[in-house]
């Protein structure tokens, strides 16, 4: 399936196709109990009938979002199973029929809509099964794009490998088409072209629907440029390294990134206009959320006091914006000569340091809900890079390259890394964490933000992701 950029983001075709089917399904099912219920207005009542489209359309705006945070429009590097995705489904349905029943309750009359949402969730679960066993037939009939590697080096064979892993971005890899004369290290299994047939013959010949420049070193005539432009003006796509990841894997890739694709490369928005809108949602978003979990932050403060001596809140210095140290308020979680000599240490699983408490408010991430507190502040953001501390910091600019393109936007309560990625305690899962946010930094939009607060539910209830 096709890859679209929607909103500076890049969204499966599938996904889209999901989208609208479960949209129309939820909306049409809005419907069926209004008419079963006997809501639906007879004659040319034009209000009524407006009222109830808006209803209808509120019903599905509510449980595609119930649907999203249950991970259904998930994307990652597996396909969800058709158990998991049943029961998913039946949890956000579940909740879902709650709302319904009390919503039609109280506008029904004498009627009871018990029996009618009933049938109306059955049928959405039905049908969110079938529109996505029909979606997976189609793919499965169409099949895969069919790709040509130039280069037959390791980053070549590395991206053959992850086409052929990784569910959201299969690929059938017709064959490579070596920039050099040596092609060591290539199975024989691997289909390695001539360099005396063009590459135009090729793509032509074998049907080729995309084309994935796999050179990190483009300079000196080893590319083709004038045979892959011919391509391009054919009409076949063809993507750089960091391009390709980008688009499929929504991470941008350091180890073939250079300075002028970023440079050149569209995103890095961040003008008036976008950071007016940012801080709005920040404002808006921590004060709801500081509203509803204040419940939830009295009971951890208590079960904090009680469970280990030292203070409720920890404060520790963390590098943000452009650079600059804030303290980042979090739920105590370790014991209080967790780092008595005074030296930082990455934290990792089953940390004998961590609280029996601090376990628990560790995997549902309680922990980070005092950092709300700070997002009014206007020191962090709700959605951005996670701030690291000032020796880990020093240490990560060193190893990674471009690291601190991540300061140039507010570091989040939560993140794009955070929701893709299982948490890391080295300097290696820095090294991949780095290349979500670089995604973020340069396709940051109030959509982004969106989603990824919306995969945060799904990431917190499902426990995707260890700590």
């Amino acid at each position: 399936m096709k890859v679209f950029r929607l909103f500076h983001h890049h969204v499966a075709l599938s996904t889209l196709l999901e989208l609208f089917a479960d949209s129309l399904l939820c909306f049409l099912a809005a419907l069926f109990i209004a008419s079963a219920l006997h809501m639906v207005p007879n004659g040319g009542d034009a209000l009524a009938q407006s009222g109830m489209v808006w209803l209808a359309g509120g019903f599905a705006a509510v449980m595609l979002l119930l649907y999203a945070s249950v991970g259904l429009y998930r994307r990652g590097t597996r396909s969800m199973g058709l158990g998991t995705l049943i029961q998913r489904a039946m949890l956000a349905i579940a909740l879902g029929a709650c709302i319904t029943y009390l919503l039609f309750d109280s506008v029904a009359g004498e009627a009871s809509p018990g029996y009618v949402v009933g049938l109306a969730m059955v049928y959405l679960l039905v049908g969110l099964v079938v529109v996505r066993a029909v979606i997976y037939m189609v793919q499965k009939a169409v099949g895969v794009p069919r790709v040509l590697i130039i280069g037959t080096g390791e980053d070549a064979q590395a991206v053959a490998r992850d086409l052929a892993t990784h569910s959201r971005i299969e690929r059938q890899v017709v064959g490579f088409y070596p920039t050099t004369e040596r092609t060591e290290g290539m199975r024989p299994d691997q289909r390695v072209f001539s360099r005396d047939r063009s590459i135009e013959e090729i793509v032509a010949e074998h049907d080729i629907d995309e084309i994935i420049v796999a050179v990190r070193e483009q300079r000196g005539g080893a590319l083709p440029m004038d045979q892959l432009l011919a391509c391009r003006i054919a009409g076949t796509p063809i993507l750089d390294l960091a391009g390709f990841y980008e688009r499929a894997r929504a991470e941008v890739p350091i180890d073939s990134l250079k300075a002028s694709w970023l440079i050149y490369s569209q995103g890095f928005v961040q003008g008036p206009a976008r950071r007016f809108a940012k801080r709005a949602f920040d404002i808006v978003t921590s004060a709801t959320l500081l509203l509803l979990t204040s419940p939830i932050m009295l009971l951890t403060a208590i079960a904090i006091r009680l469970d280990s001596p030292g203070p409720i809140i920890y404060r520790q210095e963390r590098v943000g914006l452009g650079g600059r140290t804030f303290m980042c308020l979090k739920f105590r979680s370790m014991t209080v000569d967790a780092e008595k000599d005074g030296v930082a240490r990455w934290a990792s699983q089953n940390d004998s340091r961590v609280t029996r408490v601090g376990a628990f408010i560790r995997k549902t991430r309680i922990d980070e809900l005092p950092q709300l507190l700070s997002v009014l502040k206007g020191e962090m953001s709700m959605v951005g890079p996670r701030p690291e501390r000032p020796s880990f910091v020093q240490q990560l600019r060193e190893q990674i390259p471009f690291y601190d393109l991540r300061h140039s936007v507010k570091p989040g309560v939560t993140g794009w890394a955070q929701v893709r990625y299982s948490y890391g305690a080295s300097v290696e899962d820095a090294r991949r964490k780095h290349q979500y946010d670089l995604y973020y930094v340069k396709n940051n939009s109030l959509f982004l933000d969106i989603l990824v607060l919306i995969e945060t539910v799904s990431v917190v209830l499902f426990r995707e992701g260890s700590r």
